[in-house]
């Protein structure tokens, strides 16, 4: 069996005070793309500071759905994640057993 790359979401701390949530197979390589200004436009404007936390998840598909929620935090519910005082599952919806059957059996 093969296994697939695992895939990232990840949190930038801007100089702004604003938190830019993005997905990506290498973290340190992306987070370079954002400082040299060939990453996300919105990074472009407001300068990437650090990394402020990562999490690693199975696949694209994953990432891409972690994503999606983490990107509907407040700024200080991102830093609340990013310091572990909220875990990635209380952001993400309840899945039902039938949905996490499907994925282990993938």
């Amino acid at each position: 069996m093969t296994r697939t790359t695992p895939w990232f979401l990840y949190l930038i701390e801007c100089d702004d005070g604003s938190v830019y949530t993005g997905i990506a197979t290498d973290v340190a390589a992306r987070f370079d793309k954002h400082c040299n200004g060939t990453g996300a436009r919105y990074t472009r404007s407001r300068k990437p500071v650090r990394v402020l936390a990562s999490f690693e998840l199975a696949d694209r598909a994953s990432a891409s759905r972690a994503e999606y929620w983490v990107k509907r935090l407040t700024p200080t519910g991102k830093r609340a994640l990013a310091a572990g005082a909220r875990t990635l599952d209380s952001v993400l919806p309840a899945r039902s057993a039938e949905d996490a059957d499907a994925q282990a059996d993938a």
